[in-house]
């Protein structure tokens, strides 16, 4: 099962922003002229903190990141979760104080990237800023479904909706195989994203592979029936607004 990106940073972005925009080689060649610099976080390290005034922005190459918020007596709500190719502050290029908090879930390896570098890109590029704005914008998108079903899904639906999600984001990145996808939160990070208690997850991760749809186990989700867990979470891929992808409607799931 792949866990991440072998690449460079830079091909892993110029990969990114080409499933989003067609770059034409003048775009290729400025991202891959980009530098950068890469550090090797462990778990659970605050990459920025709420109140920081970041001048780099981050890209994931290996491991798995989370946005979150924090409550003064120790809770959390955790907003978003972040794989390689995936820039998860971008919106620092703009606002010069984070109101929120971005950490690593696993061990990552992390690309940073200087503002005045991007501000440079864009300036070399100018047509770079409208792929970056695309970004920013599908992670709006992703957080307008996470209200949604933070707001309506019963935990059931929640729970599929954001396995679907997560599999397919994962899907278009090459970390997939057949139907399995590295599922690196634990229970209890999973359950801090779906607004439930670690009890209540396990509850419905228990309904999940009784009814014969997921299972989770080592770190790895393997999706049973592609078309019933959709069904549960009343799933639409439009708010991924991934291109050239077709949902995986006849897959069957490979044994890892």
């Amino acid at each position: 099962m792949p866990n991440g990106y072998n690449g460079t940073g830079t091909e892993l972005l110029a990969r990114k922003l080409d499933g989003c925009v067609r770059l034409n080689e003048a775009e290729r060649a400025a991202i891959l002229d980009l530098p950068y610099t890469v550090r090797n976080l462990p778990a659970r390290h605050d990459i920025v903190r709420f109140g920081d005034q970041p001048s780099q922005c981050c890209l994931v190459l290996q491991g798995w990141v989370s946005r979150y918020a924090a409550l003064s007596e120790g809770e959390r709500q955790i907003l978003s979760f972040y794989i390689a190719g995936d820039i998860p502050d971008l919106q620092s290029l703009h606002l010069e104080r984070m109101d929120h908090h971005i950490a690593t879930l696993t061990a990552s390896t992390i690309a940073f990237v200087a503002h005045d570098e991007l501000h440079r890109l864009f300036r070399r590029c100018p047509s770079l800023i409208g792929a970056m704005w695309r970004e920013t914008l599908i992670d709006a998108a992703h957080y307008r479904e996470r209200i949604t079903s933070l707001g309506r899904r019963q935990a059931l639906g929640r729970v599929a909706h954001l396995f679907c999600e997560l599999y397919l984001r994962q899907r278009s990145m090459g970390l997939t195989s057949g139907l399995s996808c590295p599922m690196a939160p634990k229970q209890a990070e999973l359950a801090d994203a779906l607004g439930l208690t670690s009890v209540h997850l396990n509850r419905v991760l228990r309904t999940l592979r009784m009814r014969g749809l997921v299972t989770l186990g080592g770190g790895v989700l393997t999706i049973e029936d592609w078309d019933e867990l959709a069904a549960v979470a009343e799933f639409d891929p439009t708010f991924l607004h991934q291109t050239g992808l077709p949902v995986p409607t006849h897959e069957t799931a490979v044994p890892l």
